[in-house]
């Protein structure tokens, strides 16, 4: 797609009535989505080739705790038939990565989560579905959640929905999500911008940090 054609594109949303700005609040999260071995060793069928993603989800974390936020990390774990993911897993094959016994469903190197945060284990796309993360979030009074983490079109598209059906205003960093598609990637991010989101740069969501840690 020309810069032309995602342009006119815009403007079509626009009139439609899309994409209308969302007001992040004072009290966010950090939710990190599957952050998982998988998507950055070759050696797996679900390496996605996102390592300058995962370095900016790294930064993006490091600047959550900075600010003393609440984090929240996600990972998939299924039993080794996958008879715990149902139709989810009957559909994607690729799922056996993060089945018992494989490697691939580790934390990537300096995203796990601390003995002080949330850590969500889940069965199906979304953090919420099935967890008890929106109880937490509610408990701690939650009105915004970044999400970072992988990967753009599945688990981060499906959780970004769910937190604004649970009514949190969802902020995706781009920088700090990725796909194994470029375009797949770009696409949902427009998506989710007009339908659901913001959609931030990594330095934004810096600068939102360091304003809410310092009560400015």
């Amino acid at each position: 797609m020309t810069t032309d054609d995602r342009t006119a594109q815009s403007a079509d949303y626009a009139r439609a009535g899309f994409g209308k700005e969302l007001e992040p609040g004072t009290r966010p999260a950090l939710v990190v989505v599957d952050p998982a071995r998988a998507y950055i060793d070759p050696e797996c069928p679900l390496y996605a080739g996102v390592e300058e993603n995962v370095e900016a989800m790294r930064t993006l974390l490091a600047e959550a705790r900075e600010a003393g936020i609440p984090v929240v990390i996600t990972e998939v774990r299924l039993r080794a038939d996958g008879s715990d993911a149902g139709v989810f897993f009957k559909k994607s094959g690729t799922l056996v990565a993060f089945c018992e016994g494989s490697p691939y469903g580790e934390f990537i190197d300096g995203l796990e989560p601390t003995c002080a945060e949330m850590l969500v284990t889940k069965k199906y796309p979304s953090a919420f579905f099935g967890t008890t993360l929106n109880s937490h979030l509610t408990w701690l009074g939650v009105d915004t959640v970044l999400i970072a983490g992988l990967s753009t079109s599945g688990c981060v598209r499906a959780t970004t929905l769910d937190a604004m059906q649970h009514g949190y205003v969802p902020i995706v960093v781009e920088d700090a999500v990725g796909d194994r598609d470029s375009t797949i990637h770009r696409s949902n991010l427009f998506d989710m911008q007009q339908k659901m989101a913001e959609v931030w740069p990594l330095t934004r969501a810096q600068e939102y940090l360091r304003a809410i840690s310092t009560g400015n």
